[in-house]
Order: C-alpha cells, then structure tokens, then sequence
C-alpha cells in the first residue's frame, strides 16, 4: 500500500532541470508535439501503427510530450494562463494511465496525487522515466 501524501508534499520527483535535461529545446519540441496532434487528428499524414498495444503506447507519448511541454513553458513563463495549460495537459496524461496502469514507468501511480495542481510532478516523474527508458512508444 502507497502511504505517499495525496497533496504532492513528499514526493520525490526531479525537478524540472533534471526531468527535462534530456528534452529537445522548446521550438523544436513545440513543432513535434504539434506534428504528433496532426496525425492523430488526421489532419497530416503520419507513420502506421501496429497492434492496438503500439497505438496505446503512442498515444501515452503524445501525451506526456505534450503536458511536459506545457509544463516546460509554464517553468520558463510561469502565469495564469500556462499554469492552467500546464495543468490540465497533466490531467490528460494522469486520465490516461489510470486507464493504462501497464504503461505506467516511474515510481508513483497517477492516483498518488490526487489534486490536479500537482500532477505537473507525475508528469516530471514520468517524463524522467520515459527518458530514462528510451522514449518508449516513439
């Protein structure tokens, strides 16, 4: 049984200089993200996928690139509006792998953290992870 506080008050994550030491810089990112969200939505071609299992783990990458992003920004350009972002891009990501607990890479569950303002951390810890691990679902 995790015994982790709810609050965020605790929880050992890198801080963001260390989660996203191995990032690509902001621009670069930016555009990836916004190619990932394209082919997802079909609005631009992208590359086949394989099993339902493959599509799951793309999808986990898309989202967690895209709320470390949002997180980055709101790092470097910290007000209400990347805040919010930033947050609600977490969310996505937390909504995520409760669904696909398999996917899951660092230490602490998506519910370990249960107020929304602090899911910025288990993005941080899952992007170390997913780093860490070599990009998985790439």
């Amino acid at each position: 049984m995790d015994s982790t506080p709810d609050d965020g008050e605790g929880i050992d994550v890198p801080p963001p200089h260390e989660a996203y030491a191995n990032a690509p810089g902001l621009r670069r990112e930016l555009h990836q993200v916004l190619a990932l969200d394209a082919e997802r939505d079909g609005r631009r071609a992208g590359p086949g996928t394989g099993s339902p299992a493959d599509a799951t783990a793309a999808e986990r990458a898309r989202l967690l690139r895209r709320a470390a992003l949002m997180d980055r920004l709101a790092c470097a350009a910290p007000g209400p509006g990347p805040i919010a972002a930033a947050a609600e891009t977490a969310e996505q990501l937390v909504l995520h792998d409760r669904r696909h607990p398999d996917l899951v890479a660092g230490p602490h569950r998506p519910d370990t953290i249960t107020l929304a303002r602090n899911h910025r951390l288990y993005v941080r810890q899952e992007y170390a992870a997913w780093t860490a691990a070599g990009r998985p679902g790439t």
